[in-house]
């Protein structure tokens, strides 16, 4: 076989050049130890190198996003934390003022206290962060969670939006703490009623209290049922309970409805998870106290929903809505919307209901015509003030009271504690009854606010063990990317040495071979 002097230094040139790029690579490898540059060095390993790095930046994402909910947990905790604080200050502020020997003047002392941390606690619901968003506002963290509305009470602004936070594969927490859930769902204790029926004028001698829920689960399952109850006082010693139906459930008063006469002053009479307070005041003269006490009764019952209204901004008139109450319950539980209604007049008479919010293709569930200055819808009834024009609308909220922010709780103890009461001891007993479902709401809110801290803890363990799993996933991240992209510098070297020997091989014997030739032996 011949080949030509020129193919031969042309297939030489190229094995040189392959064999040298070999080389040099390998220097280059050899210098900074990564065995994977490009793509083309090692598919397979560059592919697996891509899916590595993508799990190290996710992972890098999931400790960033630990770090900002630990800090923002951590605020939120120290927050309730410090309204914790102020509950207690409250109730120990409200047990000393809870004192018949106590002075007008010494209950309005008392009172400027009790609203001085109502405002401390507003205060600290309406906290922000670092960056100036309401810690307790839910998903709308540039709106105060609470206001104080023209009735003095107090409404929830937020919503019930959990944000969360992606902090591992699969698993994610909440970052925030609505305060729907430490402080609008606090169980309000005091959500019955008492109304006395007989007699006609009260004599003071009977005071019944409102009543305070002692057992929810109780009342819950059984007190529902068959209100309003009568309470009819048989006699000085024995009084008498009955539901709605006439059925007698005495029986299931403390001590069968027995209660005494000689020590007449702070009794308890419980009833279906209801603790009720009870006084027998005998005046002097009263030779019978059977005579003078039989006949006395009162209505209990669930206290009824009440509404928060407030009108639109933009309405052309200046009517509002100045009092509310259900006339009609069975069409108020069949029609009204208990997630909130909307109040929209088309004339100065004509009116519709509809459910909120309202859109374009919302229905009215209930219209009307206004009546001697009401509106009566869906089994409300609504007083007016001043004539209402057509595109005048009212937001309306019901209130079952089956739940009671603390700052209502708290501006009720205050009023309450500005009454005058000094020389009649029927109001001092009243206003005991007042401070001591006050002080029943604030252990309530003290729980929800614990439950909310508790809460918290758990997510903050939750973040601490991801921690530890994320840690470890990084580093078999890192240990098997350097396994792929480092390489043994050992390896790297004897290989270099042999590629730098072959090319001296190759240069020597290229250099020996081309010497050889016809000329050379003439």
């Amino acid at each position: 076989m011949r080949i030509s002097t020129a193919q031969y230094y042309g297939t030489q040139a190229s094995d040189y050049q392959r064999n040298f790029n070999k080389a040099v690579a390998t220097a280059s490898e050899a210098s900074s130890l990564t065995r994977i540059n490009t793509a083309s060095d090692d598919p397979v390993g560059a592919g697996r190198l891509l899916q590595l790095g993508q799990q190290a930046a996710m992972l890098d994402q999931y400790s960033t996003n630990i770090s900002s909910t630990k800090s923002a947990l951590t605020v939120q905790e120290t927050t309730l934390d410090s309204i914790t604080t102020a509950l207690q200050s409250a109730k120990e502020i409200s047990l000393a003022a809870n004192n018949g020997n106590l002075t007008d003047k010494d209950r309005q002392a008392y009172a400027a206290q009790l609203s001085q941390i109502q405002q401390q606690v507003l205060g600290l619901m309406n906290s922000k962060d670092a960056d100036g968003n309401y810690l307790f506002s839910g998903s709308k963290t540039d709106t105060a969670p609470y206001s104080q509305n023209n009735d003095g009470t107090y409404s929830y602004n937020g919503d019930q939006t959990t944000i969360n936070l992606g902090i591992g594969d699969g698993m994610s927490v909440g970052t925030n703490t609505t305060g729907w859930d430490a402080f609008q769902q606090t169980i309000n204790t005091a959500r019955t009623n008492t109304t006395m029926t007989s007699p006609p004028v009260d004599d003071g001698r009977v005071v019944l209290s409102n009543g305070t829920v002692g057992t929810a689960a109780t009342y819950n399952a059984k007190f529902a049922g068959g209100e309003p109850y009568t309470v009819s006082f048989l006699s000085s010693t024995q009084l008498k309970i009955t539901d709605a139906l006439g059925n007698d459930v005495t029986a299931e008063a403390t001590q069968n409805g027995l209660i005494s006469n000689s020590s007449g002053a702070n009794q308890t009479v419980s009833f279906r998870g209801v603790d009720m307070k009870l006084n027998i005041n005998l005046k002097a003269g009263d030779t019978n106290p059977d005579a003078v006490i039989a006949g006395h009764s009162f209505q209990l019952s669930a206290t009824p929903d009440s509404f928060t209204t407030a009108r639109s901004p933009g309405n052309p008139s200046t009517a509002v809505i100045t009092g509310s109450n259900i006339t009609d319950p069975v069409a108020y539980s069949n029609a009204f919307p208990q997630g909130g209604a909307v109040l929209k007049f088309t004339s100065a008479t004509a009116f519709d209901l509809y459910a909120a919010p309202v859109t374009a293709d919302s229905k009215p569930v209930s219209s009307g015509t206004v009546a001697g200055g009401n509106a009566t819808a869906a089994g409300v009834t609504f007083a007016l003030g001043n004539t209402p024009a057509a595109g005048d609308q009212f937001s309306i909220q019901s209130n079952n009271h089956q739940t009671q922010n603390i700052l209502d709780t708290l501006g009720q103890m205050v009023t309450a504690l500005n009454a005058p009461i000094d020389g009649n001891d029927v109001a001092k007993q009243k206003f005991q009854g007042i401070m001591e479902a006050g002080l029943g709401n604030i252990d309530s809110a003290s729980n929800q606010v614990g439950a909310a801290v508790t809460s918290i803890g758990a997510r903050g363990q939750s973040l601490d063990m991801q921690t530890v799993t994320n840690q470890s996933l990084s580093t078999a991240n890192t240990t098997t990317q350097g396994s792929i992209r480092d390489s043994d510098p050992a390896e790297v070297m004897t290989r270099l040495t042999l590629q730098q020997t072959m090319l001296q091989a190759a240069q020597l014997a290229f250099s020996k071979i081309s010497q050889l030739g016809l000329f050379n032996k003439i």
